[in-house]
């Protein structure tokens, strides 16, 4: 069974540029992701998702990992050097689950003692089976922290008449009381 996030952006209605098997189609397509979702945040990493405004925000937290950068026109494996946590961010479409690509999101981690690291930006990953906003950082060490996500609004251009006019204010959402272990997952 799929469970819903709450939100209050309305769902999609049917239009001249959405049939309500096109919505049934979207939303299925949110659900497999959400499912992907609750598999990061729960099971590969911790995590939380939750509803803002238009959207649903998660995060998940590992160690610090390696990725392919773009150099010269060529991939090159970057190892995390002195980086030892891994933050995720994964907006979704309030209304169908969706995610959400070509954002601005950015990222504030606030240590116990009310130091602020950030904010950072969170690009856009591609990874093998969930897209998400991720980077890796350098934390003094393992601790609790409050993880304050802001998502500019969208600047993409949208269809449909009845249901485009979402996605334009700015979001914040906290996530207060995230454990974070350190560490680097080398590949």
């Amino acid at each position: 069974m799929t469970q819903r996030m709450p939100s209050s952006a309305p769902p999609a209605r049917p239009s001249d540029e959405a049939t309500e098997i096109q919505l049934q189609l979207a939303r299925a397509q949110g659900e497999a992701f959400g499912r992907a979702v609750r598999h990061m945040t729960q099971e590969e990493a911790h995590g939380e998702e939750r509803a803002a405004g238009d959207y649903l925000v998660g995060y998940a937290v590992e160690k610090a990992e390696g990725m392919y950068h773009l150099q010269d026109d060529e991939l090159v494996w970057q190892n995390p050097q002195d980086a030892n946590a891994h933050v995720e961010i994964v907006v979704r479409d309030a209304a169908d689950g969706r995610f959400i690509p070509g954002l601005s999101v950015y990222v504030t981690l606030i240590d116990q003692s009310g130091r602020e690291l950030g904010p950072h930006q969170q690009d856009l990953l591609w990874h093998p089976w969930l897209y998400h906003y991720g980077r890796n950082w350098r934390l003094l060490g393992d601790g609790t922290y409050t993880l304050r996500v802001r998502i500019n609004p969208a600047t993409f251009m949208r269809h449909d008449k009845t249901n485009g006019r979402r996605f334009a204010q700015p979001v914040e959402v906290e996530f207060k009381s995230v454990t974070i272990t350190t560490g680097q997952k080398l590949s």
